[in-house]
Order: structure tokens, then C-alpha cells, then sequence
């Protein structure tokens, strides 16, 4: 492959040192790129430094107050109800990012290869169309989709495939399936960036030297696209992890998450301390599980370089 074009990441990484330069040569423009980031970082860490301090307090059974310095929260959350949240809300978000990787490869592909305008922007409007309404609505949508009334059901029981409605709400198929259509955009996008940095001519050599179009896809695509699959999954695992509408409306309070346990115990029992620390160990199995994902990809980049 000696001789090939410059890969078009080149021309991305060549306008960050452009914007770079810039800041160098004006450095009034310097505060409005530091500032608006600073003032973000501060305010998450003030916010994460307030749920660490509630998870360390006693609580007060019918009281708003907090008691003294305990480490109850935390012992408590080895119990079955609140360990079976953590796997019931890591397989979901496991599901979640495999099955959204799975529709959101095609769509970023199709997007990337399109050869006219037109194809290229119906693509993007039905990827991204999910972000035109917020996150209720569109679960709200689903509800009407998923129900055993709903359309889905109506179309299955009128193609004959099944004879009973589906029980789609209340369970874990449907909460997966409505958050891949919450997740889809993103991933679709962060796909796209992905391989919009691989130089066609590689897959011009896959094909000059016989191989086929899958072939090539399954050879030459999806391994130069690795990091961008790893940062679509491991996003789109966070944000599942973290989502609340979705599962609350179509899990009816059947299908516990970490997210849904945190809303019960603040706003309906008022046990502030335990909710912060249910968070805070939700945040570190979330970091834990993105550093296992990141290992893993440097492994297999340094599988694929051999």
C-alpha cells in the first residue's frame, strides 16, 4: 500500500494545529476556550464534592436534616435489592450499546459511501431524526409503539406471527429498545467520524487485490474503525447506565435500575445519604468498566499491528 493519499484524518489533525496557532499568535482569544471549560470542570466538581458529602451521613428517618459521619450507605448496598440494580442496569447498558452498534454501523457506513447529497442527507435525518424531540417524548412514542395495543403488536398480530400481544412494556426488551433509539444518534455520529478518517484507497486495494465487499468490510473497515467502535460503545454504556426516563416509563418500576432506585430513595423515601451513595458507586463501576473497555482497545490495536 506504499504510495497511498494522505489519510484524511491528516487534514483534521492539521486544523487543530491551525486552531492551536491562532491561540498562540492572539492570545485574547485564549480565556474564551479556557474559561467556558473551567467554569464546567468547577462546576462538576463542586456538585460530585456535595454527593460525596451526603454519602457519608446518617439519615434521618421523616427529616430533610442529615446525621453525623457514617459508612452505612455503603455496607448497605451489598444487599440483594440494590446488587441485582447494578447487573440488572449493567446488562441493559451492555445490550444497549451492542444492539445499538449494530444499527448504527450500517447507517454511519451508508452515510460515509453515499455518493450524492441527497443520499447523504436522508441518511443523517433518519439517524439523527430521535434528537429532534426530547428524551419523554420520544419514550412516550414508544409507549404507544410498544403497548399490546400499539402498533408493533397490531403488526405482528396482523402478519400472523403471533397469535397474543407481546409483552414488550414492563420488561427489559422494551427498555433496550427504546434506549437504542435514545443512543442511536450518537453512536451513528461518532461512528461516522470514525470512518470518514479512513482513506478509501485502502479499501480500493482490498478490492484490486480480489477480495470482495465483505471481505473488505469485515478485513479492512471494521478494524481501522476499532477506536471509533469502542468510543460509540463505551458512550453509549455511560449514557444507558445513567438514563432515568426511559427506563422508569417503559420499566413501570418492574425493571430496576441504579438510576431509578436513586429518584425512589430521594424523592419518595427522602433518604438523601443513601441515593448519593448509590450514585457515587454507580460513577465508579461506570469508570471502572469504560477503563476495562479502553485496555481492551489497546489490546487490539496491538493485536491488529502484528
Amino acid at each position: 500500500m506504499v504510495g497511498l493519499s494522505r489519510p484524511r484524518a491528516m487534514a483534521g489533525r492539521d486544523r487543530l494545529i491551525e486552531v492551536a496557532s491562532l491561540m498562540t499568535r492572539n492570545p485574547a482569544f485564549l480565556p474564551w476556550f479556557i474559561i467556558p471549560a473551567a467554569l464546567t470542570a468547577l462546576g462538576l466538581i463542586v456538585a460530585m464534592f456535595a454527593v460525596m458529602q451526603f454519602s457519608v451521613r446518617a439519615y434521618i428517618p421523616g427529616s430533610l436534616d442529615v446525621g453525623g459521619l457514617t459508612l452505612a450507605n455503603f455496607t448497605g448496598l451489598f444487599k440483594s435489592l440494590y446488587a441485582e440494580a447494578f447487573m440488572t442496569t449493567v446488562a441493559l447498558s451492555a445490550k444497549t450499546a451492542v444492539f445499538g452498534l449494530l444499527m448504527s454501523y450500517p447507517l454511519a457506513y451508508g452515510f460515509i459511501r453515499a455518493r450524492t447529497t441527497l443520499m447523504k442527507s436522508t441518511i443523517m435525518i433518519i439517524a439523527i431524526s430521535p434528537l429532534f424531540l426530547g428524551e419523554v417524548v420520544r419514550t412516550y412514542s414508544w409507549i404507544i409503539v410498544l403497548g399490546n395495543s400499539g402498533f408493533l403488536n397490531s403488526l405482528l398480530l396482523g402478519l400472523g406471527i403471533i397469535h397474543t400481544p407481546f409483552q414488550f412494556m414492563f420488561t427489559q426488551i422494551g427498555v433496550v429498545v427504546a434506549l437504542v433509539h435514545v443512543t442511536m444518534p450518537i453512536m451513528v455520529l461518532m461512528l461516522a467520524a470514525a470512518l470518514s478518517h479512513i482513506d478509501p484507497d485502502y479499501e480500493k486495494a482490498a478490492t484490486s487485490l480480489g477480495a470482495g465487499p465483505i471481505r473488505t468490510l469485515l478485513t479492512v473497515t471494521i478494524p481501522l474503525s476499532i477506536p471509533g467502535i469502542v468510543s460509540s460503545l463505551a458512550t453509549a454504556f455511560a449514557w444507558t447506565f445513567s438514563a432515568f426516563a426511559t427506563p422508569q416509563l417503559i420499566g413501570g418500576g418492574r425493571v430496576s435500575t441504579v438510576a431509578t432506585l436513586v429518584y425512589q430513595l430521594g424523592f419518595s423515601s427522602m433518604n438523601f445519604p443513601f441515593a448519593a451513595a448509590l450514585s457515587i458507586a454507580g460513577l465508579i463501576l461506570t469508570v471502572v468498566l469504560l477503563m476495562a473497555i479502553k485496555r481492551m482497545t489497546r489490546v487490539l490495536r496491538a493485536l491488529g499491528e502484528q
